[in-house]
């Protein structure tokens, strides 16, 4: 973003607002200050002293960004035909940006037209928000934006539109925390059309993969308490763990984790696609996606990929709880589900699943975007780029709190699919498993290994987004 209170460069770009962007003589002079050894080339760091000294702040790496685009003849530095032809270009898409921004066409902005132009971009902000953003343009006090003040603000820096903001903002594949219900993610159009996506589904692919495997043993702990843990036989953490390496050696920890990653790939590809359809059919023609359409989008391809996969989710729970020998790998345990309980072990605790998933995105979606808008009415003066940070902390924050309302789901999911490993006495349909639960440990016995279950976000988490990003560099997607 820029700074405030830099009467120079609008004395150099506009020369008391005459401006004429088709005359080379202003575009020379600006060259001429900014080529400051005079060698008839602007390099990056000639370009950011010479931005910086006109009070133009801005984003790391955007004067590289700059040279980089509109170097030619790849010699590391502008000279002024290039010079001159960026500006140009540059200039040629801020003014249709500006046009398609400018409903009403009386050449200036307001803040409800920027209102207008984020809601069909998905995106719901106040009056007052869209004015902060506004102001952020406006030079001369006016509360609009003009051509002049349009383009001064985004000559040098390389964010083009409001599309770029919401790009920003999008509720990343990148957190894998080992629920399979979040929200698909999202992608731009001219991503589907280049074929980044499937990059990028990869890419997360990976990360979930990696991520899965690094807290597999706290997953498997959760289970464990999620089955058998109860008043009378308390497990604890570190009596988990112990009992499991006694039981089958340090290995045995990440029992379950290969179906668990195996299962990453079909289930995140069936959800795209998924989402990609429904998205179609929620929305009337021509016209944007709203929060709730995408909501409800989500909670569909979530069911849908869940319910092509889900005897995977049966036989994870099965290896995860197996003991030693009991199963010699996955063919060898779905064999046996098959040969002692039929068919339909395989769909065992699939009601409860499918309800979770509503409460589970609906407050994720909730949370994250009452996240991002109080982050974009309070800091979004001159940047809409949060930081990954921020994008990390607000996701993970929002899946969170999701997670925490279908918990109690999740529990009897678990429970239901781990049936044939129960005694005959725990078998019940799942309003009978509310009812014993609630009667022999009380409301907190529905949130039995919420604890490993938390303990595995923050490093899933980051582990995923280091792996996404070094996959993404290896890929050659990096932004």
């Amino acid at each position: 973003g820029f700074g405030r209170g830099r009467p120079s460069l609008g004395f150099i770009l506009t020369d008391s607002r005459c401006w004429d962007p088709d005359s080379q003589r202003s575009y020379q002079d600006l060259f001429d200050k900014l080529d400051t050894n005079k060698d008839g080339k602007v390099d990056v760091a000639e370009l950011r002293a010479g931005l910086t000294a006109m009070g133009i702040s801005f984003r790391k790496g955007a004067a590289q960004k700059i040279v980089s685009s509109g170097d030619k003849n790849k010699d590391g530095g502008l000279d002024f035909n290039e010079f001159n032809k960026y500006l140009k270009e540059h200039e040629k898409k801020l003014r249709l940006t500006f046009k398609s921004l400018d409903k009403n066409n009386d050449g200036r902005i307001d803040a409800s037209e920027i209102k207008q132009s984020l809601e069909e971009l998905g995106m719901d902000i106040t009056q007052e928000e869209a004015q902060t953003i506004l102001q952020s343009m406006d030079i001369d006090g006016t509360m609009m934006v003009d051509w002049n003040e349009w383009r001064e603000h985004f000559l040098f820096n390389p964010a083009h539109n409001l599309n770029e903001i919401v790009r920003y903002w999008k509720h990343s594949t990148v957190l894998d925390i080992g629920e399979s219900i979040a929200i698909p993610d999202e992608f731009t159009e001219e991503e589907k059309t280049s074929g980044g996506w499937w990059k990028q589904l990869a890419a997360g692919a990976m990360a979930g993969a990696v991520s899965r495997t690094g807290t597999a043993p706290l997953d498997r702990v959760k289970v464990f308490m999620q089955v058998h843990s109860s008043k009378s036989n308390r497990i604890t953490l570190l009596g988990g763990f112990k009992q499991m390496i006694k039981e089958g050696g340090v290995a045995s920890l990440w029992r379950g984790n290969g179906i668990n990653v195996l299962k990453i790939a079909p289930e995140t590809a069936i959800k795209f696609m998924a989402y990609e359809q429904y998205k179609k059919l929620l929305t009337p023609e021509g016209e944007k996606v709203q929060t709730y359409q995408r909501f409800m989008a989500g909670s569909l391809a979530g069911a849908t990929a869940q319910s092509s996969i889900y005897p995977m989710e049966v036989m994870k729970t099965r290896l995860t709880l197996g003991k030693t020998g009991q199963y010699n790998g996955m063919f060898d345990c779905a064999k046996k589900i098959l040969r002692k309980e039929g068919i339909k072990a395989f769909y065992k605790g699939y009601t409860p699943n499918m309800i979770g998933i509503i409460p589970y995105a609906g407050i994720d979606l909730a949370v994250y975007e009452s996240l991002k808008n109080a982050w974009l009415s309070r800091y979004a003066k001159d940047t809409a780029n949060p930081g990954i940070l921020v994008l990390l902390g607000c996701g993970t924050i929002s899946s969170t709190c999701g997670q925490l309302a279908s918990y109690p789901l999740a529990l009897l999911r678990t429970r239901m699919q781990a049936q044939a490993t129960l005694d005959a006495s725990d078998k019940s349909t799942m309003s009978g498993l509310v009812k014993g639960i609630l009667a022999n440990e009380g409301f907190f016995g529905l949130y039995r290994g919420i604890l490993p279950n938390f303990m595995k976000v923050i490093p899933a988490v980051s582990i995923s987004y280091v792996v996404y990003e070094y996959m993404k560099t290896g890929l050659g997607i990096s932004k």
